[in-house]
């Protein structure tokens, strides 16, 4: 072999020339750039806990439960007014702008998936650091790094971020209504969640339908911002019209999509905007990129500012100036006062930010300038703010808190404390001495454990009566499910505890097969009601736990129909919530659109059933073999929403056996559309032409996707019977458990 013909991947000279250093280091391509329509199942599998300096074994809640939570707020607090030359403070307190910060940080929530929040600190990472709407969050974060520093793993970065709000508040003369720790950081951003579908940044053309001022103008499922790159709505109207009517309307459509009603609505914006002031003192040409496309020697800080000192009485923002009130570090009502006193009049900022004014010069000279001694400005208003007192609901609160400033001071509280814990789930996930004793009916409140639960002999017999009541294997396992597939990680909403699956809205979903679930209800009332009333002292049976021990009858029955001995774990100490426990526009938004689980599909979408899926998956915290096998799993136990064949593909309904997976995989079937829109397929044999199998899109993905192919054939082996078995089990106790905070941290049981 010669010198030049040696193999280029042993160094030859032949070897292919490229400036690219590594294996792993490059730009693009990437796979999602070569198919952006493959389906992204490695979202199962993060965050990954490898990003995690602390291990796997970090006991977070006991870290954070045994701080000195005083000693804490007393360092934020000092913090507060101890200004920076490398960015001073306004007024020279960083109070309102770290409200704003918080503010933000919690503000992504949304209530259809239960995504974004406070609860991870991802305001820390792209893309959320780098929005628009975040401009210089990132000075705020860096000021807190001392105290960060300080108290290490004992103190997350989500957790530190709200109590710092909450002590800028307090600070300002605020009270607040409570603080719960808690929030476990996440170490890597947030590739999984859709915030829209804009490629570009501070663009707002593609996720609303309709014209502004219409009643058919709305806003993309399941997004709850007006625009890409905001939190809310854009603060100078729609499009940047300045039109204060169109602005309640985004006002009104975004705001209850993070979970507040009309009252809360205002409550946050006028208190809010008791504080601080906006940034607009300097062209936006002079500010640099944003913090994830700032050059290395900044680090990590973004829009820097090139003009005068960058920041002070030269800093920008969202390009809007002034302030709303002339005392803008105290709690007062002055900003309602304010909206009501003057007639306002439209103004533009150095920055080219559109605002309002006072007509006539009035009150040119009410608020100090935020660092200039002897400097003084104009009130100002943004469009959103206008739109307060021009929508006639909006205005009748204004009206009722200006009465009576009382009123805002508890709606203030009241909705902050939503605003910043929403996403935290039930009230015993919080931890700390300022935790407030009121539970909230946004929190979902399920009643203590009052009573002796079942022992091991219980479950036996109870488990007999359930398999003897007639009801089928199908009908307990669809109930079960019913109940604890409700769960959503993203804010620990939903589950089995509490059984609301019995209460409106849920028992008549749709997804839920009301007729079948009824049915299912009844039988089991009359178990409970027996049961509980053959036992002496304080022993009893709730309806949760007994809707989840007969889902578990149910499966472990299937499993030894099929030929595998499984016991399926229960853990009982569930309770049942009552109707005045339950809010049904709050629980309404938990209904899912689709469940690839049951085969379910309401409506039509522009995104792929079987993406939705995923999705769903996700929202279970459930891995790609997890999901795998519970599909497969719960569609031979017959539980499709509606009793249908599709992807039922056995002929031994109600037993677990692989036969999804070997049926889907068999060599001599050939599928083909039965709808123009390719959502069911009929599967035929390839020798005869006649139809064997139905199924739809969720059932065909777990053979036409690579990976979860080999999922399938892992469980369609010779050997994989008895190993879907167990991983179906495992799945199906998870799913199970989802929300028994209290069996997860010992500081969860209060």
């Amino acid at each position: 072999m010669t010198e030049q013909s040696k193999c280029p991947f042993s160094g030859g000279r032949n070897q292919i020339k490229s400036d690219r250093i590594g294996g792993g280091i490059g730009t693009k391509p990437m796979n999602a750039d070569w198919w952006p329509k493959r389906l992204p199942v490695e979202l199962l599998h993060s965050p990954s806990s490898k990003a995690n300096p602390y291990g796997p074994d970090f006991d977070y809640p006991s870290e954070f439960a045994s701080l000195d939570l005083a000693a804490v707020k007393k360092d934020i607090t000092e913090m507060l007014t101890t200004s920076h030359d490398f960015w001073p403070a306004d007024y020279g307190n960083y109070g309102p702008q770290m409200v704003r910060m918080a503010w933000h940080a919690a503000g992504t929530y949304r209530v259809a998936d239960g995504r974004g929040g406070s609860g991870e600190g991802l305001i820390r990472f792209a893309p959320l650091n780098s929005w628009e709407d975040n401009g210089n969050i990132d000075k705020s974060i860096r000021l807190l790094e001392p105290i960060k520093q300080k108290y290490g793993r004992k103190l997350s970065w989500a957790d530190l971020i709200i109590l710092t709000g909450n002590c800028a508040l307090e600070q300002m003369g605020f009270k607040t209504f409570g603080f719960g720790g808690g929030r476990l950081d996440s170490w890597e951003g947030d590739d999984s969640t859709y915030w829209g579908p804009e490629t570009e940044m501070a663009t707002q053309d593609k996720r609303w339908t309709g014209k502004p001022g219409t009643e058919d103008y709305d806003l993309e499922n399941p997004l709850g911002a007006s625009r890409q790159s905001l939190i809310y709505v854009h603060p100078e109207g729609p499009f940047g019209n300045m039109d204060p009517i169109s602005a309640a309307q985004e006002i009104r459509i975004t705001f209850s999509r993070m979970a507040m009603n009309d009252e809360e609505t205002v409550a946050l914006i006028a208190g809010g905007h008791a504080f601080g002031k906006s940034h607009g003192a300097s062209p936006k040409s002079h500010l640099g990129p944003e913090p994830n496309a700032a050059e290395l020697e900044h680090q990590g800080l973004g829009w820097i500012n090139s003009n005068g000192t960058g920041n002070a009485q030269y800093t920008t923002t969202n390009g809007i100036e002034g302030a709303w009130t002339s005392n803008p570090t105290r709690w007062d009502n002055e900003y309602l006062e304010n909206l009501f006193k003057y007639e306002w009049e439209q103004t533009v900022s150095p920055a080219g930010g559109k605002a309002w004014k006072p007509k006539g010069g009035a009150a040119a000279d009410a608020v100090p300038d935020a660092h200039l001694d002897g400097v003084r400005h104009p009130l100002m208003m943004m469009t959103t703010d206008i739109a307060l007192i021009t929508d006639p609901e909006y205005r009748k609160i204004c009206e009722r808190f200006v009465e009576d400033s009382t009123l805002l001071d508890d709606a203030f509280a009241r909705a902050w404390y939503k605003l910043t814990h929403r996403d935290m789930g039930p009230k015993n996930r919080l931890i700390g001495p300022e935790v407030p004793k009121e539970e909230l009916i946004w929190q979902d409140p399920v009643p203590a454990l009052d009573h002796e639960v079942v022992n091991e002999q219980d479950i036996v017999q109870l488990k007999k009566d359930i398999l003897a009541s007639g009801q089928s294997i199908s009908a307990l396992v669809s109930a079960a499910w019913a109940s604890a597939s409700t769960f959503r990680k993203t804010d620990f909403r939903g589950g089995a505890n509490g059984a609301r699956v019995r209460l409106e809205p849920m028992k008549n979903w749709e997804v839920n097969n009301p007729k079948q679930l009824a049915s299912v209800l009844e039988t089991l009332g009359k178990i409970q009601s027996d049961f509980n009333g053959k036992q002496s002292g304080n022993k009893k049976i709730s309806m949760a736990d007994l809707i989840v021990l007969a889902g578990c009858a149910a499966v472990e029955k299937a499993a030894h129909d099929a030929g595998v001995k499984v016991s399926v774990p229960f853990v009982p100490g569930r309770m049942d919530a009552s109707a005045e426990q339950t809010d049904v526009d709050n629980i309404a938004v938990l209904e899912p659109m689709l469940d690839g689980f049951r085969n379910y599909r309401k409506g039509k979408y522009s995104v792929e059933t079987e993406r939705m899926l995923i999705d769903r998956a996700q929202l279970l915290d459930l891995t790609a073999p997890e999901m795998t096998a519970l599909v497969g799993g719960l569609r031979v136990l017959g539980a499709n929403y509606d009793g249908s064949k599709h992807g039922v593909f056995t002929d031994k309904v109600g037993v677990l056996s692989n036969d999804f997976f070997t049926n889907l995989l068999a060599i001599d079937t050939k599928w083909t559309p039965a709808d123009d829109a390719k959502e069911t397929f009929e599967g035929k044999d390839k020798a005869s032409g006649k139809t064997k199998w139905t199924a739809t899109r969720a059932d065909l993905v777990f053979g036409s996707n690579p990976q979860l192919r080999t999922l399938s054939l892992a469980y369609a082996a010779s050997d994989g019977h008895e190993l879907f078995v167990k991983q179906f089990v495992d799945a199906w106790h998870k799913v199970m458990m989802l929300d028994r905070f209290e069996l997860q941290h010992e500081l969860y049981k209060n």
